[in-house]
């Protein structure tokens, strides 16, 4: 696989076990190979989601599912210990030891039944993480044909640039969305430009499904407008702001709904005429640019 081989439009599977629709093996079968059908072949995870089970019961399913190890990319997430009635943790914290990395590797690779992850991630950054630990491990994982490629998640360009220094990073996984876009004004996507990291962005779609405020009614007028002249729902829509800069975003959806997943990979279709992406901003911010 090449570096960075990775579907533009990224599935998430937060929510398909405990922590939301609590699909059954055949229910995760028949998503993934929708997925995969409808050309999103990345599956993004967490060792978290479920409370330390979803991977499980997502490795389960794709052991049934006549899909390919080679077909897809997996990534997985590590270094939250999380409370949960699956750790004995005594408080929610971060774990960056080598020993802990690899062990936490050696698990998801265990619980998705494959060999190998196509990214690892580090979930969130510690205050207490140390670069040239993370590098032993990474480095070991590598080596080991556990791990094609590193990256992190949630890290600011400092802390990036930190892990950098001994380990190189192939992505960043970011909140990033319409009404979350402090990532292009705090130096975030410019250093992943200049270093050729590749930005994921979860919660793509921010909150303009999730919240009524002044801010989202401003943004659905808006939308309202640009629907017919797109022939796009709203959510392709958003997708497409977001796919438009120029740093090459890979949006990682949360939906299970088959219409959406449809709706999200036409999405990256969709040309934002220069001044509909800025009309976009304006609504968001309730002012123009400077």
């Amino acid at each position: 696989m090449k570096k960075h081989d990775f579907s533009r439009v990224i599935a998430g599977t937060m929510t398909w076990g405990n922590w939301g629709k609590q699909f059954s093996k055949k229910e995760m079968i028949n998503l993934m190979c929708f997925c995969v059908k409808s050309g999103i072949t990345t599956f993004d995870h967490a060792d978290i989601y479920g409370g330390y089970t979803t991977e499980a019961e997502f490795g389960n399913a794709f052991l049934e599912s006549g899909i390919k190890r080679s077909d897809i990319q997996l990534i997985s997430k590590c270094g939250i210990q999380y409370l949960s009635e699956n750790r004995s943790n005594k408080v929610k914290h971060y774990n960056y030891s080598k020993d802990y990395i690899i062990w936490s590797v050696e698990e998801s690779l265990k619980n998705l039944k494959t060999d190998y992850l196509d990214l690892l991630l580090l979930h969130r950054p510690s205050p207490l993480m140390s670069p040239e630990i993370i590098s032993e491990a990474i480095l070991t994982l590598k080596q080991q044909g556990k791990i094609k490629d590193f990256g992190v998640s949630n890290f600011t360009s400092s802390q990036m640039e930190l892990i950098s220094t001994k380990t190189e990073i192939s992505v960043n996984q970011i909140e990033f969305s319409l009404t979350q876009y402090i990532a292009m004004h705090d130096g975030t996507l410019d250093q992943m430009m200049i270093n050729n990291i590749t930005p994921m962005a979860w919660s793509p779609l921010g909150l303009v499904f999730k919240e009524d405020t002044e801010q989202t009614r401003r943004i659905q007028r808006l939308l309202d407008e640009l629907m017919d002249k797109y022939n796009a729902t709203k959510d392709q829509l958003l997708l497409s702001w977001v796919l438009k800069h120029p740093s090459n975003i890979h949006p990682v959806i949360g939906t299970t709904n088959k219409k959406r997943i449809t709706n999200a990979v036409a999405s990256i279709n969709i040309n934002l005429e220069l001044e509909d992406w800025f009309l976009m901003l304006t609504a968001c911010q309730g002012h123009k640019v400077p």
